[in-house]
């Protein structure tokens, strides 16, 4: 059972990675508006994108952007990281006991 726990462990630990890398691309693309990745950026950028995408477009749908004037606040990626935080803690859990 622990060789399980480390093994999701691992997994979710490298999706955590993954979605950091999700937001520095976002980051990228927010502040430099003709941003395109090319070469071997962009094959990363486009694993990165269809990695995190699936999940963030679920929690879209059942948490919509928040409308301000003419801005949006998205909460997608706070709560999927926020998720990923909490189940790599009991994973963690899991393999320590």
């Amino acid at each position: 059972m622990a060789a399980i726990a480390v093994v999701v462990y691992v997994l979710l630990l490298l999706y955590f990675f993954v979605l950091l890398a999700r937001f520095g691309l976002d980051v990228m693309r927010m502040l430099r508006r003709g941003f395109r990745p090319r070469g071997f950026g962009l094959v990363l950028a486009e694993g990165v994108y269809s990695v995190t995408d699936p999940p963030m477009r679920l929690l879209r749908r059942i948490i919509p952007p928040m409308r301000i004037g003419g801005a949006a606040l998205d909460f997608s990626w706070s709560v999927l990281m926020l998720l990923v935080i909490i189940l790599i803690s009991v994973t963690a859990l899991g393999f320590m006991n």
